[in-house]
Order: structure tokens, then sequence, then C-alpha cells
């Protein structure tokens, strides 16, 4: 995605752009509901949270919160939608014939770096957000429900850059693998202490998820992989 930071996955800042000022009204007022809904899950958890606690943490009334969504977990897939979108944007920027497998490393890193404290907070954010997950079953079903769609758009970005040198099955595999490389890493780091750089960063952990994922097909991969 070529953008002007990079922002770690979830996000809270969309790369599409709403084509109307409505939309783009509705979009950023989703967008204030799943900020409001991430920092009070994060900070005293799902249950004690209210679909009026969100509401009015956001500023809105509680019909407009239910106007965009179903429940009060829903309410954050804005920002896990948007971190998705970023990672397959980087991707989609890539050109055809660079290595897929290097595109993949490219924009896993750019997509999970913390090199300011807007994107570092970012990631702390969903970090909160994933540890409250752990004890919701529904704000994991958003999770997955979010990271099964990344998973399904990435499929025709992965093909295009394959360039047709990968059958259905493998491009389906690497979309696949890409995807689940970063939601581990995410998941593992939240449940941790390390910090949003180093060793044990997002970046670091999904870089070794990408590689030994796809360490036992990188021969099927492109030329130049």
């Amino acid at each position: 995605m070529p953008l002007a930071r990079a922002e770690p996955y979830p996000s809270g800042v969309s790369t599409k752009q709403p084509s109307s000022l409505t939309e783009r009204r509705k979009a950023a007022t989703q967008l204030d509901i799943a900020h409001a809904a991430a920092e009070l899950f994060a900070a005293q958890g799902p249950h004690a949270t209210t679909a009026e606690d969100i509401a009015r943490q956001a500023g809105v009334a509680l019909r407009t919160f239910y106007r965009y969504f179903r429940s009060k977990q829903d309410a954050v897939s804005p920002l896990l939608a948007d971190g998705a979108d970023r990672w397959r944007a980087l991707l989609e920027a890539a050109e055809p014939g660079g290595g897929l497998f290097r595109a993949l490393e490219s924009a896993v890193e750019r997509s999970l770096a913390a090199p300011d404290e807007e994107a570092a907070g970012a990631l702390l954010r969903t970090r909160g957000l994933l540890r409250a997950a752990e004890d919701d079953p529904a704000l994991r079903a958003v999770w997955y429900r979010v990271n099964q769609e990344s998973e399904e758009r990435l499929v025709p970005v992965v093909a295009r850059l394959a360039d047709g040198r990968l059958e259905a099955l493998q491009t389906r595999l690497v979309a696949a693998a890409a995807t689940d490389a970063i939601r581990i890493a995410l998941e593992t780091w939240a449940a941790t202490e390390a910090g949003v750089t180093g060793e044990n960063s997002p970046a670091a952990l999904a870089l070794r998820c990408l590689r030994q994922l796809l360490g036992g097909t990188q021969a099927l991969l492109p030329e130049g992989d």
C-alpha cells in the first residue's frame, strides 16, 4: 500500500477513501465508535462495557451506534478491517516480477513497523484489544472473521504478483499462510510484555511465522523468490 507512514495491523486509519462526503462522514463516525469500543474493552473488558458506554464515549446517540453495528463486539471491526486493508494495499502496490516472497516479507515488515509514537500506540491498543478477546468469544469471532475476509481478498493480489505462475491451490495456500503469519504473530506478542520493536516485536514474530509457514512452499513460488 504507497502510504505516508507504516501503521500496525490492526490500524485505525483506512487507506480507502470514501467517494462522497456522506460516505466519509459515515466512515469517520464508525471509526470514532470503533476507537471508543477498543479503549473501553482494553480498560475494563468487554463484559463490563455496554453499547451505551461505547456510544457515550464516542459522543453519538445509541441509535447511531446500532445503525452501524449489530453488537458491542462488532464495533471494533473497522479497526481490524482497516489494518487488513493496509497490509493488503502494501502488496497491491508491489509489481509482479519482483519476487512474491520478498514482496510478502516487505509488506509484513512495513505493516507492523513502529517508526513513531502514533504507530507504537496503535500496536499497544491492538495488544489491549486482543487481550480483551481472550475471555470474550464474540470478540474473538470478530477478529477471526476479519482475518478470514482479509485472506479471501488477498488471493487475487497474490495471484497477480505470481503473474499466473501459481496454481489456484498454491495461491490460496500462500494467502492463508501470509494472513496467519500476521494473526499468529500479533496474538503471540499480545500475550507477552515484549516491546513494539526488537527481537520479539510483532514485525519480527510475523517474519519468523511467514518464513516458517512458507518455508516448504518457496520452491513453488515464482522465480526470484
